[in-house]
């Protein structure tokens, strides 16, 4: 076994977990405050609240409304985690892959 070659592979093995892990972490944070603001502080009637707004008690809003807040912050959070490890990358690596075809037949051409 090539002795160099093993902490590259253990190294990128614990990236890849540690990568999962967030992701995983930030979706059971989406799908906690989701529970919590639409099943646990639900009001009766279901839907908007529209006026029953003002019927329901303080804590009860204020409390929906820290957990809507932590949904928001869960969810942009992902976004921009998601955009730097995965979609900017995957980005990057195209454009150079265009731009080494649009070269390669700038200089085939006669």
């Amino acid at each position: 076994m090539d002795s160099t070659k093993a902490p590259s592979t253990i190294a990128r093995v614990a990236l890849r977990l540690v990568h999962w892990a967030i992701i995983i972490n930030f979706a059971i944070e989406i799908v906690y405050a989701a529970y919590m603001i639409f099943v646990v502080f639900a009001h009766q009637g279901g839907g908007p609240l529209w006026t029953r707004a003002l019927t329901i008690p303080h804590e009860k809003m204020v409390t929906r409304r820290l957990y809507a807040i932590e949904f928001w912050l869960a969810f942009v959070g992902l976004a921009i985690y998601l955009a730097l490890t995965e979609i900017g990358p995957r980005l990057a690596r195209q454009r150079r892959q265009d731009e080494s075809i649009g070269q390669d037949r700038s200089q085939n051409q006669p």
